[in-house]
């Protein structure tokens, strides 16, 4: 292994180290009063090096994000590889994505305000990580071959409408909570948004 190869496999574990470090302390002691000194001292490394890693602490969640979208990829994937119906997997891919925002509460709304971020390149920068319309996209494309959606809406259009209502709803539930779990609150907009946006005779019930 060459020199270059190495430094390499040295960053990429320093890199892992920081993040499954910060991941713990946020989800031991809420990601506002984690800093990042404290992520730095815990994986023992300067404050600088932390920050060469990940200019800004939500950095880090962008991570989290990332690999949890990365599983709901590699599930819709194989569902729709094993024959399973587009909106079965849709429904599946929604209460997985409901599932681990109740699990980790705390981290969800630091993590989708940044796809807000009135700072244009840190918003970009989410949104490329959290590709959730992308997706969706994928799940509804047999669909939308089929003409069994509106032809009158895109399905990238479709794909970011279902998409940014989940970051809505999410967040609302996250911040105030209301008397249906999450997954139900999902499945709820769920509904109503395949209501407009499929044809009458393909709305599950």
């Amino acid at each position: 292994m060459d020199l270059s190869s190495l430094r390499e496999r040295q960053k990429e574990r320093r890199r892992a180290r920081i993040y499954s470090v910060a991941i713990e302390l946020f989800k031991r002691g809420g990601f506002q009063t984690t800093t990042a000194t404290d992520i730095a001292k815990a994986s023992n490394v300067s404050r600088g090096t932390f920050f060469n890693y990940y200019p800004y602490k939500e950095a880090v969640l962008l991570d989290y994000g990332s690999e949890v979208m990365d599983r709901l990829r590699d599930h819709a994937e194989a569902r729709l590889r094993d024959g399973i119906p587009a909106l079965n997997v849709l429904y599946e891919v929604w209460d997985l994505l409901a599932e681990e925002n109740a699990r980790e509460r705390d981290l969800f709304p630091p993590l989708a305000y940044e796809v807000m971020n009135p700072n244009p390149e840190r918003a970009r920068t989410a949104y490329q990580a959290l590709p959730l319309s992308k997706v969706i996209e994928l799940i509804l494309r047999p669909l939308h071959q089929s003409g069994q959606m509106r032809p009158d809406l895109s399905l990238q259009r479709i794909s970011n409408l279902i998409a940014d209502t989940y970051l809505m709803v999410a967040l609302r539930w996250s911040a105030y909570g209301t008397e249906r779990t999450l997954q139900e609150e999902m499945r709820l907009a769920l509904n109503l948004l395949l209501e407009g946006a499929l044809k009458r005779d393909t709305t599950r019930s």
